[in-house]
């Protein structure tokens, strides 16, 4: 090798020899020893390294591995034993790393990284059964402090690995002896509840779940995972996230809410709501959610109350002491407000509150409102160029303006005009089940029926388990007071998709009431109002309350109706139809 080429070398290797030889020499040396006896990296041990390097550098990697990792047994250097794995792993030799890494655990028993090594690549090997020893010393070995929030994190290190029920059953192993630690004990119940649950075995998950919360009932960990079993089938899971909720912190009690919002109890959300506005009055979030549920339940003076409180703490609160979610909430709370002066039609309010939107992720969507403002104002053909005209940052973007067109076409009843431009799409994005939705609903308001059925089939077809084709061809046969049986099936097994929806129990109420089934179809209709105040479900329970000559009640419901969306055309027609007088 000549002059620059030695040169070339040291550039490339002297970090590296660098970084294993300052931890070699800094044990029981005196400063009187000859400087060739304070390091063991003597002339030997260096070329071996170099050797090391230089067949690592010329795609050597048996020689390369095999060099470093006898220095490393020589040195007991941390560096060199990392090398010698990283040398094994990057050439995907799982076995030479797991050689690599069990030597240098051997070599430092104590050394938490070497044994971390050894955990992972057997993990990556998908040698779960020998993951039990290296996860009990890993727990351990770390920190007290850290523990918990190790033991919490088990689950990610087990996620690839192909046989769940024994990770499951490894890691309840390993943690056997925590189970009791005051400290831990109840995370540790948590996360084994949640490898089970990762397994199919809930069973075993919520016996988890119930131990967890035995041993300490403000362990959030504990609740997390029984809220994550939530459902009507498991009443249980329900019951230890109750029995949480009294030292709950508000961001689970918030995560509760939602899961009730998901399963449309919005009552109980709205009463644990309350809860959080009474102990805990400056978390702002809780503000925001009321004043949306408000909104969607047209109490426009209560949604405008609660959501320009939440306005108000956010704007209390410093800048550097605002969450990530903080710039997204002002923005909904800017959204919602619009939104409801629109419905005041106070139009001029509703643009001036689409203009404080700036968090990026929503600007489309005020400019998208915006354009809804314009229609609404007789500048249809302005606002669809506004629409299409506005930037898209992914295909998300895209679709919400390919929505947003449509659902302005529809707004105006312009629906020859939303057909044709449905044609257009569907024909451009033939995978986009949802514009055939759209579009055989479209065809249903031009009343070309049977195009609506094709389309409604085809997509039975393509999507079996998606209930909206169901319960959209039975309310149709329904309204058109057709093949009323058929109807009634189909909206059944839209149900049997959706358990509880109320607007799809309005359709079977609906095709019920068309049978003549008076009786069921109130019944079914007094539930679903109840459950989901709505214009559309007052209108078919109005008329059936009417028609059971209960008209003093039925005024009242469509009184109601009218106060969340006087705008109803479903509403409004029955209300003329039937000559109420209001």
């Amino acid at each position: 090798m000549d002059y620059y080429g030695w040169m070339r070398l040291k550039t490339v290797l002297l970090p590296v020899l660098l970084s294993f030889s300052f931890g070699l020499h800094a044990q029981n040396v005196s400063p009187t020893e000859p400087v060739s006896k304070r390091s063991a990296l003597d002339a030997s041990l260096f070329y071996e390294i170099l050797l090391g390097e230089l067949d690592a550098r010329d795609k050597e990697p048996g020689a390369a591995f095999s060099l470093l990792l006898d220095a490393a047994q020589k040195t007991k250097d941390p560096g060199l034993y990392r090398r010698a794995v990283q040398v094994a792993l990057q050439v995907r030799s799982g076995e030479s790393a797991l050689q690599a890494a069990k030597a240098w655990r051997q070599a430092l028993p104590e050394s938490r990284e070497a044994n971390h090594f050894v955990l992972q690549i057997l993990l990556g090997l998908n040698r779960i059964t020998d993951t039990l020893e290296p996860l009990k010393q890993e727990i351990a070995l770390t920190p007290a402090k850290e523990r918990r929030d190790f033991i919490w994190s088990l689950p990610q290190n087990y996620e690839r690995v192909g046989d769940r029920k024994a990770a499951a059953s490894i890691v309840q192993k390993a943690l056997s002896n925590w189970l009791n630690d005051p400290a831990v004990g109840a995370t540790a119940w948590a996360t084994i509840g949640r490898l089970w649950l990762g397994a199919g075995d809930k069973t075993k998950a919520l016996d988890a779940a119930t131990k967890g919360l035995a041993a300490d009932v403000r362990s959030e960990h504990a609740a997390l995972l029984a809220l994550s079993m939530m459902s009507p089938e498991a009443p249980l899971a329900e019951d230890l996230v109750k029995k949480h909720l009294p030292s709950a912190r508000p961001e689970f009690r918030m995560a509760y809410i939602k899961a009730l919002l998901t399963s449309q109890r919005e009552d109980d959300a709205k009463r644990e709501l309350q809860v959080i506005q009474a102990q805990t009055p400056d978390y702002a979030d809780a503000w925001l959610i009321d004043g949306a549920l408000a909104l969607q339940t047209g109490q426009l003076d209560l949604a405008e109350t609660q959501l320009k409180h939440y306005l108000e703490l956010v704007d209390a609160t410093p800048v550097a002491q605002r969450h990530a979610e903080t710039a997204r909430g002002r923005s909904q709370a800017f959204l919602s407000l619009s939104l409801l002066a629109q419905k005041r039609n106070d139009l001029k309010a509703a643009e001036a509150w689409l203009q404080r939107v700036d968090n990026p992720d929503d600007v489309l969507r005020a400019q998208v409102r915006r354009a809804s403002l314009m229609a609404q104002q007789g500048q249809v053909d302005e606002a669809i160029t506004l629409i299409r005209a506005l930037p898209e940052r992914s295909d998300a973007d895209a679709g919400l303006k390919r929505a947003a067109e449509i659902q302005l076409l529809r707004d105006e009843k312009l629906y020859a005009r939303a057909r044709d431009r449905l044609q257009e799409f569907t024909a451009q994005f033939p995978d986009e089940l949802d514009l055939v939705y759209e579009l055989s609903m479209v065809h249903e308001k031009l009343g070309n029926l049977p195009e609506m059925e094709r389309l409604l089939r085809s997509l039975m077809a393509a999507k079996p388990d998606d209930p909206h084709a169901y319960n959209a061809l039975g309310y149709s046969l329904a309204d058109h007071n057709q093949r009323l049986p058929e109807a009634i099936e189909l909206i059944k097994k839209a149900l049997e998709l959706t358990p509880n929806d109320p607007f799809i129990i309005d359709s079977l109420a609906w095709a019920q009431f068309r049978s003549g089934n008076f009786a069921e179809a109130l019944r079914l209709l007094k539930g679903a109002f109840k459950e989901r105040p709505d214009a559309e479900i007052a209108a078919h329970l109005g008329e059936v309350l009417w028609m059971s000559d209960q008209k003093a009640e039925a005024t009242q419901v469509f009184r109601e109706g009218l106060k969340l969306n006087p705008e109803n055309d479903t509403l409004n027609e029955t209300i003329k139809r039937l000559r109420v007088s209001l």
